[in-house]
């Protein structure tokens, strides 16, 4: 099994796709490309099924597409703030802290 390509492949592909490769790099290239395609190939081996497998079973478009089971809405009582703060990671206050999730 061959574990690279040849130094001409590499370079005709960074030609295709607008790059310059060192000297130093083409070695690099030359396993990490050869084991993406090997990659690839593996991925055209999958057998999916013909249209007699699919026309068998029942199609499940999405998982909620089935009968979904909800609870009915009950109102409830106001939480005291304290005992929610008593069972948070991190407070600052009468706040609780969380992560920044977008930057100013």
């Amino acid at each position: 099994m061959i574990d690279k390509l040849s130094e001409e492949e590499v370079l005709h592909t960074a030609e295709l796709a607008r790059i310059e490769i060192s000297k130093e790099e083409l070695s690099s290239y030359q396993i990490k490309l050869k084991k993406l395609l090997d990659d690839v190939d593996k991925i055209k081996e999958i057998k999916l099924p013909n249209s007699d497998d699919v026309n068998e079973n029942e199609k499940l478009i999405a998982p909620w597409s089935r009968d979904c089971v909800l609870r009915s809405d009950q109102e409830g009582g106001m939480l005291d703030p304290k005992e929610v703060l008593l069972n948070v990671p991190k407070k600052s206050g009468n706040y609780i802290e969380v992560p920044v999730v977008i930057n100013e």
